[in-house]
């Protein structure tokens, strides 16, 4: 009697490190319980292949070029019908890190310094259903100021780092003069700074982690 086919995990990746993208293809190439669908170096082509193809689960780093992690959840939460369910695989070692991903809605969380067996296993439950944290007590709230501010403010910090003036992120956002200036002033109160020189200082030392 034939025993239907076993359905395979289909994954892609997004790593920024193409030894880390290497490193996991080759892992899961040789495990035939997933099939690598896809690679990316960055979010934005992450969402293409969540545009271009269906599978089952997006292993993805937390830094990346163009779209981080955190904007990849960001977007997948806002869109519309089922996406892939969203591990979080970084070297980040910040503990704010696993809350944020929870918080927008992201399904796992392993550090690349957990063996590959470690990944695999989170994978594994991820698929069926699960969720997969490291422990965080949740009812402390969160150092992290960048957790606080809100997506416009965001992109307002980006922007910062970018060098873009004023003027420049008015017109990109199609917003006011005025308007950018309300924002930037809340801004500079989470992060506790004085002008854009201490946010962006503040923005590049936290994104400073491989």
């Amino acid at each position: 009697m034939l025993t239907p086919e076993k359905k395979t995990i289909a994954v892609v990746i997004a790593d920024k490190s193409p030894l880390i993208q290497g490193a996991l293809a080759n892992l899961f190439d040789n495990d035939d319980r997933f099939t690598l669908m896809a690679t990316a170096a960055d979010g934005e082509r992450f969402l293409e292949a969540v545009r271009r193809m269906t599978f089952d689960i997006g292993v993805i780093g937390w830094e990346m070029p163009y779209l981080d992690g955190r904007g990849v959840l960001k977007v997948l939460a806002e869109a519309e019908g089922q996406g892939p369910r969203i591990i979080i695989y970084t070297g980040n070692t910040s503990p704010e890190v696993p809350r944020q991903v929870m918080q927008l809605g992201g399904a796992g969380f392993c550090a690349k310094s957990e063996s590959p067996e470690r990944l695999i296993e989170t994978i594994l439950a991820v698929a069926e259903g699960r969720m997969v944290f490291p422990f965080m007590d949740m009812s402390k709230a969160s150092n992290d100021p960048f957790g606080s501010l809100t997506g416009r403010e965001q992109e307002l910090l980006a922007a910062l780092s970018e060098g873009r003036t004023n003027g420049q992120i008015a017109l990109e956002l199609k917003i006011s003069l005025n308007t950018v200036k309300f924002h930037l002033k809340n801004l500079y109160g989470k992060l506790s700074v004085k002008n854009r020189a201490q946010a962006v200082s503040c923005y590049l030392k936290a994104h400073r982690h491989i």
